[in-house]
This record gives C-alpha cells, structure tokens and sequence, in this order.
C-alpha cells in the first residue's frame, strides 16, 4: 500500500470529493501487463496518449500530440503539444513516445497488449517533438485507433525499466505518467485516490472534480448498497440483471444507460463440431442460427441490459449491418431450421456438446445457456448436452479442440467496426476455430486499408453479410450496454458512457 487513502472523501479545495465503485480489479498499472478492463479505467485516468477519445466522441483525437497524420502510406506521424511533463517533472518528448512503443513490443507480456502492435514495424524519433511510425502494411486505417489503446500510454523513460513491468507501487512513486490525475494513494484492489493534475494538457481538459477515489467491491451487492445508503457516489462495472432492475425503482439514484460493445456469441469449432462434411456442418450451424431467440435472452434472462445481436458487429458501431436477422429471421423458424438440415441430409435430433463458461462472462451465464439449451430442444431438431468448467480450465481446453460449440464474449479494444472482424476470422484468429477463407481474409485486408471512408463502410458491410450467408464460424446473440448507476446529484456519468469504453472521470461532478 503506498500512502495512506482514509475515506476517500478527501475535501477538494472547491468542495467534497467523489467516489466511484466497481467490482472490476486491476491487474497492472504498466501498460505493458495490462489487458483488461480494470485496468484500464485506472490507466485512463493517469497516461496519456498521443490520440485520445474526448467524452461523447469515439474518433481519435489529439492529446498529447498537436496532430497526427500519414506521411506516407506506410508512414503515420505525430508532433507533440509543447512543454509536455509528466507529473514527476520530467519533460515529455518524442524520445518518450519510442521508448513507451519500444518497451510495449520489447516486454511483449503474455497479459499485455502488445499484440495490437501486429502492424507496427519501428518507431523513430524525428526531433524531439515529432515520432514517426513505420508500419508493415500501407493505409491502415485502424492504427490511428489504436494508439488509445491499452497499447498506447506514454510513459516516462527515466523511471520505467525498457524491458521489465514495474510493479504498481512503483508506478505509484515513480509518477511517469501525464494523464489528468495523478494517484495520490494506492491500497490496490481496495482503494485508490486520484488527485488532478494541474500541468496535464489533453484533450479531457481540467478534471471537474480535484478529488476522486476508487472503492473496490468483491461482489455487486455490496456496492448496490453504499450507493443506495449515499456512501457511494456511482458504480460503473459490474451490476447483476437482477441489481440493474431493482435500481431502477430506486427513486434516490439514477441508472445510466450507453452503447458498450460487448458482444455475447457461441463459437462453432469447426473440425469437431457436427456433420458429417463441410456443407453438412454449415446445415447446422445455419439451423442454430435461425432458432436461438435473441430477445427472448435479452429480456428473460438479462432484463434487457443486452440488447440482441445479428452480425458480429454490434449495432451502433460504423458500418454495423444485421445479416442474421435478415437471412434468419429476427424471430426463431423452425421451419427454416429444420430446411437447412433437411436439405444437407443431416438426421435430427442433432447432438450438440455445448460448453459455457460460468464465472467469467458473468453469473447469468447459467441461466442464459440453460435458455438456450431449452429453446434449441422444444424444436425437437437438437438434443444439447450442457456443460460448464472455469475460466482457466475453459481458456485451456477449447484451445485444444475440446468442445465443438462453446460461449465466447468480446470487449472492444477500440470503436472500429474491424477490431470485431479481424481477430475473429482473419487467418490464426484468436478464436482457433479453425476458419479461415482466402476470400473473406481478402476482404479484411481490403476494407482495413481502404481510405475512402464510404467505401470502407460498404466493404465492412458486405463481409458481414458474406459472413452470416457462406460461413457462420460464430452465432451472434447480444451485445451489451454500458451501465453505471450514480446519486441523482452526481453530473456527467452519460456523457462518458460512450463506444470509446473508456469511463473518464474528468467529466463527473457533484
């Protein structure tokens, strides 16, 4: 523990401070090691980056640059604002940029995000103002997103290691960040304290509130009531369905609601899963597809804090279609299921092994897989054998071929509708499902270096649909909001609930 928290309603100078909750936990505060989203609301509020998301706005901006642009097709760069420092004192310069870029490939942490630099070829200091960035394919239109990743804070080279993590509390001593907010104190996991941060000069602008801790909750009940008793001034990640409801009668808070990218999904493993040749294997996925009911798991099972999924790009992301509504129907047709399995000659019932995982993608998924087990059997074309194994055993076995259908979900990295296509079915996908078309792979490629935007969208569009009409590797179910629920008094939780994913708390006031 560095320093000492005491409650977290530290006076601000222009009033009381504020406190946010959650139910997520950091894993890292070097970007190097951090991977996930308790990380990076902590990372949000301290680094910089050279592009950022300003609140309500999810199109790279400058933060800590002046501007970025392409150079050359294989060439993006950026010149930084002037008299950058980061909150130790230390100047900020482009030689921090290559050294944060360099260190993120060089450590290549297994729970890091290095792997969103696959494009990234070398970083060069131009002058001590201007970085240049040369990367392995031309016109990649999604770099300019990435550098607000998780890949892309920028750290201070005179206290970070180039080749080791630093372990958090010397994060916390060191100060090598130039975010809004510097931690003032650090009980990880439990509480932290962030202070703003007067020399910071970004695009998030002054924080609204000086003073903002961070309580770290082990279970959502907990957290639904301080917020209800008033010691909690709003809770972001994770509310139960059931929590989310019951709020909303709550006449003393106030649920916000915003579009949060999760998407929920099954995943077929190709060369394990029924049927007997590749046409016969597509029958079935085709049926399971024209038979879940997306709404019926949307509001019976998570009170409609998902929303129902009909491509692999959620609705309300640039370039989203729904193909599967369109080819499958938006409601379940058993008519349409058995024809496809009829007319592949595959004999029904069909047995399907499907595996749900019952600790990472939430408590309800028992309950929604049961749904889904019970909607495919009352067609009387499926008999499902359910079965659930945790997370680390799960992780392992589905990447051995061990279940042949199995429940995946997907956080975005950043709001680009190919940031839902690439990773899952380019060549190698992360999903290992053994798909990989030279057709749709072209496409990808394609659209992901297309400058027109226009034609990019129409590209992105038509992949969805050869997707949802040829292939199927995955059945879309839902897609998630983003929720967080405050004290009526608390202002501008909406306003940073938005396709950035990213929960900025310069904006929230009381």
């Amino acid at each position: 523990m560095v320093a000492g928290c005491g409650s977290g309603r530290t006076g601000d100078g222009g009033g009381a401070g504020l406190v946010a909750g959650t139910t997520d936990k950091i894993f890292s505060l070097d970007p190097a090691a951090a991977y996930d989203n308790g990380s990076l609301v902590a990372e949000t509020q301290i680094y910089q980056y050279l592009l950022n998301f300003a609140p309500s706005d999810a199109t790279p901006r400058p933060d800590a640059a002046q501007k970025c642009e392409f150079t050359a097709p294989t060439v993006y760069t950026c010149t930084l604002k002037e008299g950058l420092k980061f909150a130790n004192g230390n100047p900020l310069t482009a030689t921090s940029v290559k050294f944060s870029f360099d260190r993120m490939l060089r450590i290549n942490d297994p729970n890091g995000p290095a792997s969103l630099l696959g494009n990234l070829e070398k970083t060069d200091v131009v002058d001590p103002r201007t970085v240049a960035f040369t990367l392995k394919v031309a016109n990649d239109q999604t770099f300019p997103a990435i550098l607000p990743t998780q890949a892309g804070p920028i750290v201070d080279e005179k206290v970070y290691a180039p080749d080791t993590v630093m372990a958090d509390d010397e994060v916390v001593r060191a100060k090598g960040y130039s975010g809004p907010y510097t931690i003032a104190s650090y009980d990880k996991n439990k509480l932290v304290e962030y202070q703003a941060f007067a020399d910071y000069n970004g695009i998030l602008g002054t924080p609204k509130t000086k003073t903002v801790s961070t309580k770290y909750y082990a279970t959502a009940d907990n957290m639904k009531l301080d917020l209800q008793n008033g010691s909690l001034d709003v809770g972001y990640r994770s509310f139960t369905p059931t929590d989310v409801e019951s709020l909303r009668g709550d006449n003393k808070v106030t649920v916000h609601e915003g579009p949060g990218g999760e998407l929920r999904y099954i995943v077929f493993n190709l060369n394990t899963m029924p049927g007997g040749t590749p046409e016969q294997k597509l029958a079935v996925r085709k049926a399971v597809a024209a038979t879940v009911d997306r709404a019926a798991l949307a509001d019976g099972v998570y009170k409609n804090t998902y929303l129902p999924a009909y491509s692999s790009v959620p609705h309300g992301m640039p370039g989203a279609a729904e193909p599967f509504k369109d080819i499958y129907g938006a409601k379940p047709n058993k008519d349409r299921a058995a024809k496809f399995l009829a007319d592949a000659g595959v004999a029904t019932p069909v047995e399907l092994n499907l595996q749900y995982n019952p600790d990472h993608y939430g408590s309800s998924s028992s309950e929604e897989y049961a749904a889904i087990k019970s909607q495919l059997e009352a067609t009387g074309l499926f008999l499902v054998n359910l079965q659930s194994t945790e997370w680390v055993t799960y992780q392992r076995e589905r990447a051995r071929d061990a279940y042949p259908l199995y429940q995946f979900g997907w956080f975005p990295d950043f709001p680009d509708p190919d940031n839902y296509l690439s990773p899952f079915f380019g060549p190698n996908n992360f999903l290992q499902s053994h798909f990989e078309d030279p057709g749709i792979s072209a496409q990808l490629i394609a659209e992901a270096t297309q400058p027109d935007k226009d034609k990019r969208m129409e590209q992105i569009r038509q992949v969805q649909r050869d997707l949802a009409q040829n292939f199927l590797p995955i059945v879309p179910l839902l897609s998630g909001k983003q929720i967080a629920v405050s004290a009526n008094d608390v202002q501008g939780v909406e306003q940073t609930l938005d396709s950035s994913f990213k929960f900025r708390y310069t904006v929230l006031s009381k």
